[in-house]
């Protein structure tokens, strides 16, 4: 799988690191992700997915259902 966050489409960014003197080489900032399981109730079944550790502080904060929705809307989840 790729490193990109199921929920919030969070993704590799490129950047350069900066040494004393100024030179510059590419580099790549990772997102934060987790793979973690979720129980919906509503379905009754888990779900795995891997996800940033901000959307979890968003899916703790709204809720797993509310934050699946609005990801399949935004088209990051299938």
């Amino acid at each position: 799988m790729s490193r990109v966050c199921q929920l919030t489409g969070k993704s590799v960014m490129v950047g350069n690191n900066v040494s004393h003197s100024k030179r510059r080489t590419k580099r790549r900032f990772f997102p934060n992700l987790i793979t973690k399981t979720f129980f919906i109730p509503e379905e009754d079944r888990y779900v795995t997915l891997k996800i940033s550790t901000s959307a979890l502080r968003t899916i703790n904060k709204n809720g797993l259902v509310a934050c699946l929705k609005k990801a399949k809307e935004k088209g990051y989840l299938k």
